[in-house]
């Protein structure tokens, strides 16, 4: 996890020698600190006067918390799981020219030698299949069909897709939301009015081609809503039960999305397609 995390700085796990060398233990460090340890322990020297003050980079106790691990079996799984985050991050920042190529082969061999596929991160085929099921009903926006998927806390699958009004982000976090809360899927959370609203201030005002909430966009309706509607106040609590929940989305989420998915602290990936035809979408 931690090599797919600096996968674009090269970064490897690596026996430290100095460690190894002075107790006769073998030990596992990071590369960049086992290169700097030699100036490191000369820097401390001459603050303290004291020679050597530690023995090896792995003295220094950078990667003690493994020593507190309880459960093997989970960290593991969970390492996994953010290689995974980690490669779809990189696949998405190739697309729009922030990284190398070779940042995202180097992450995909580390799976590969862990034998995990992005598969094993539930949320992706769930999302797919919406976007594609949403395409062959003719849903979507302009032309593209984008979906989103929720693995909420009991382990329950939420998804939502793109439309004329809202993005697929929003779609997601108001069913999310309905479902936790228990309201049926024919509830509007948001009043009309507010939607015909932030309608006219996009299009007529603001001059924005597209009238589609984002996420953050529609997270201010949603409040706006609550104020007078206590079915829309009820569902608005339960954002919080968001928190920490895997989410992906099958496009690259937009500012907007990105702000609002943000401040609901949970994990997204998306897959490294635009979720517009447009090269400057709203």
């Amino acid at each position: 996890a931690y090599e797919a995390a600096t996968a674009e700085l090269k970064d490897q796990n690596v026996i430290d020698p100095f460690h190894q060398r002075a107790y006769g233990v073998q030990a596992v460090n990071y590369n960049r600190d086992v290169d700097a340890f030699p100036l490191v322990a000369r820097i401390l020297h001459k603050i303290t006067g004291e020679s050597p003050v530690y023995q090896s980079p792995t003295d220094m106790g950078v990667n003690r918390v493994g020593f507190a691990i309880v459960d093997d079996e989970v960290v593991c799984r969970a390492a996994c799981q953010e290689i995974i985050r980690r490669r779809f991050r990189y696949a998405s920042e190739y697309t729009m020219g922030l990284v190398s190529k070779n940042t995202v082969d180097r992450v995909e061999s580390l799976m590969e030698k862990l034998g995990t596929t992005i598969e094993d991160r539930r949320v992706v085929l769930h999302a797919r299949r919406a976007a594609q099921e949403a395409d062959r009903a003719g849903k979507g926006h302009e032309g593209v069909c984008c979906a989103a998927a929720v693995e909420l806390s009991d382990g329950s699958i939420i998804t939502g897709v793109n439309s004329e009004i809202m993005h697929a982000s929003s779609s997601l976090i108001l069913n999310a939301i309905k479902h936790l809360a228990e309201i049926p899927d024919s509830i509007h959370l948001i009043s009309p009015h507010v939607m015909e609203s932030m309608a006219v201030l996009k299009k007529d005002i603001l001059n924005m081609r597209a009238v589609s909430l984002t996420l953050e966009e529609t997270l201010s309706a949603l409040g706006i809503s609550a104020a007078n509607n206590p079915t829309a106040h009820a569902a608005m609590e339960k954002l919080v039960r968001l928190r920490n929940c895997e989410i992906h989305l099958t496009h690259i989420p937009t500012p907007g999305d990105e702000a609002g998915l943000r401040r609901l602290g949970v994990n997204v990936t998306s897959d490294p397609q635009f979720p517009s035809k447009s090269l400057y979408p709203d």
